[in-house]
């Protein structure tokens, strides 16, 4: 397949889980990830990005209204914005909560899917709640792949049960997710 974008969203224990899943990636894994992360919105500016900057290598960054999406990055969602994907670059908003958050992991997956289609691939990580199930069927709908983390091994289930309702998705341990993109994405790896 080819893959231009992964986008991952999570909520409860999401932090934790992206300490974990992100090092899993391989470096030589140059495809941009986007990450819809639900926090408050007075967290600290570059909080996140710091804290997943130092589990990994590639660079770590949150997102601005119109940056560019490069390759071999890692762009979180700013706190209180609504992060989009446009066709090469992301835009920002701060439009009405969505299931109460904002950054909402629909409104990133499904701009994602409409921007990428069958080019991008959607995680659903631990939560507690249903954001990210729409998203991740529109992701699926349009030809994308869709992986959920399995429910078991969530901290909160309740988002990854959500998103296996939603959407016919591959169900992996948090472990196995990395090399599973890595393995989706082998086209993508430089040899």
């Amino acid at each position: 397949m080819s893959c231009e974008l992964i986008v991952i969203g999570t909520s409860w224990g999401g932090l934790a889980a992206l300490r974990r899943l992100l090092p899993g990636v391989p470096d030589e894994l140059d495809v941009p990830i986007a990450i819809a992360q639900h926090r408050s919105a007075d967290s600290l500016a570059g909080g996140l990005e710091g804290l997943l900057q130092k589990v990994v290598d590639r660079r770590v960054r949150e997102a601005a209204d119109k940056d560019p999406i490069e390759r071999s990055h890692v762009y979180v969602a700013p706190p209180d914005y609504h992060l989009l994907v446009e066709r090469g670059s992301f835009a920002l908003s701060t439009d009405e909560r969505v299931q109460f958050a904002r950054p909402s992991i629909d409104v990133l997956f499904e701009s994602a899917a409409d921007a990428y289609g069958e080019s991008v691939v959607g995680v659903i990580l631990t939560g507690a709640n249903r954001d990210g199930a729409g998203g991740l069927r529109r992701i699926a709908d349009r030809g994308g792949v869709a992986i959920v983390q399995d429910p078991d091994t969530a901290e909160q289930r309740e988002m990854p049960d959500a998103a296996l309702e939603a959407a016919d998705a591959t169900v992996l341990p948090l472990e196995e997710i990395g090399p599973h993109l890595a393995t989706l994405c082998a086209a993508e790896v430089p040899t």
